[in-house]
């Protein structure tokens, strides 16, 4: 009975509720509803809003420690130094030139292949030059049948001559000996004195034709000396043209003229060549030397026997100033760096490197750390922290010169001053940051 109760009430409950669904909200409820959500979705809105920019701000005005670089400024001496650009080239490289106009005929090696000293690298076409020597060789030969030609008619000639010196001075003699006669006949009453005279002519006249004659003899002499002279440095001059074609065609059978790796070859085949032109190209790629640039406004700066560092990643290596241009070429000279480990492991043919010219000494400087902050002397705005590692304070500094290690202090900063390296370029705008 009891249940039967029961069950009858919770059937009317039931219809009341439905009743209550089935009935329509008034628009002052369902408005008041309405606006109790969009406040509540407005309240959680602002709420994460705030939370957004109480970070982003506590973001702005602070740094984690950890992602700070900070060096600490002390004194010491400072290897001031001028900074330009490299490049790694072999230490040795040599270019072969073609040393005559012609073509080539054959290729024996490729571009990286290591050869040995006298180790063929292509042949040219030789005909034209083989010619030109056997030509010189030729007329050669046909100067020293001249030259021999020539000493046979100078002999014959100064062989007549000599023969006529010797007839005109027996001449002379006969002369002579009828003279004293003619004065002995004389001196008796036997002769007549225009025979004396007549003799006397006679032997005169004999003595100037003598003397005539033998200088005669002498001129020819140097006449034939000087012809064959002549002829001497004709053929010297041949054989100094002969001599320079011989080595012309060796130098055409092209080959390697040391130890070396084979970088360039030209090697299309039938292609001409013209006298000069480059066909080869020979370097030592087991060491190496750095070709550099720096900017003309250092240029009384660095001097040949300038002491240079040269970067190549973390890898320092130490060399000397070797060779510099004496003019400046787009702003820029032009020098070159011999290494003291010119055969390091670092080291590869074309690579870029840093180079750091010593120039100068700065005793007891107050300095800090290189890094990417430093690009020269001038104002610098830098965050230092502060004793108690709390907080960073930024301050205006005045930098001057510089090595690869350290940079000179000139006001701002002293000796213990913790200073931050890193890049704070996003913190421009902030006189200080907490550190967190």
């Amino acid at each position: 009975m009891e249940e039967s109760e029961d069950s009858q009430a919770d059937n009317s409950q039931r219809k009341t509720n439905n009743a209550n669904m089935d009935r329509e909200i008034p628009g002052s409820e369902r408005l008041k509803r309405k606006r109790n959500r969009i406040l509540k979705t407005a309240g959680i809105a602002a709420a994460v809003i705030l939370a957004a920019v109480s970070i982003g701000s506590m973001m702005r005005t602070s740094v984690a420690e950890s992602d700070l670089i900070i060096a600490t400024a002390d004194t010491g001496t400072i290897d001031v130094t001028v900074t330009g650009s490299g490049t790694v080239s072999a230490a040795f490289e040599e270019i072969i030139t073609s040393p005559i106009n012609s073509r080539i005929v054959e290729v024996y090696c490729r571009a990286g292949d290591s050869v040995k000293a006298g180790t063929p690298l292509l042949r040219l076409d030789l005909q034209s030059t083989e010619n030109e020597v056997s030509q010189l060789h030729d007329q050669i030969a046909m100067k020293n049948h001249e030259l021999d030609q020539q000493r046979v008619n100078s002999d014959t000639r100064l062989t007549d001559l000599a023969m006529q010196v010797k007839v005109k001075e027996m001449t002379l003699s006969r002369l002579e000996a009828e003279l004293r006669n003619e004065r002995y006949l004389d001196s008796i009453g036997s002769g007549t004195g225009d025979r004396v005279r007549q003799a006397e002519l006679a032997v005169s006249t004999g003595r100037l034709e003598l003397e005539q004659m033998r200088q005669q003899l002498a001129n020819e002499k140097r006449v034939a000396q000087a012809s064959e002279n002549v002829k001497h440095l004709d053929i010297d001059i041949a054989r100094r043209n002969l001599d320079e074609k011989s080595r012309t065609l060796n130098d055409a059978r092209v080959s390697s003229p040391r130890d070396a790796t084979l970088t360039f070859i030209h090697d299309q085949i039938g292609e001409k060549v013209s006298e000069g032109q480059k066909i080869a190209v020979i370097a030592d790629l087991g060491h190496f030397r750095v070709d550099g640039e720096i900017s003309d406004s250092y240029a009384n700066k660095v001097a040949v026997g300038s002491q240079a560092i040269v970067r190549i990643g973390k890898e320092r290596l130490k060399g000397v100033v070797s060779n510099l241009t004496p003019q400046s070429q787009n702003g820029v000279i032009k020098f070159t760096v011999r290494l003291e480990e010119d055969a390091h492991p670092r080291l590869r043919s074309g690579l870029k490197t840093d180079i750091y010219v010593a120039c100068d000494v700065v005793d007891d400087a107050i300095r800090i750390p290189n890094g990417s902050y430093y690009t020269g002397p001038g104002s610098y705005d830098l965050f230092f922290m502060t004793r108690d590692g709390k907080k960073l304070e930024k301050h205006e500094v005045r930098l001057g010169s510089s090595n690869y290690e350290f940079v000179e202090v000139l006001s701002g900063i002293r000796p213990g001053d913790r200073i931050v390296l890193s890049d704070m370029s996003r913190f421009k705008d902030s006189s200080s940051l907490r550190v967190r």
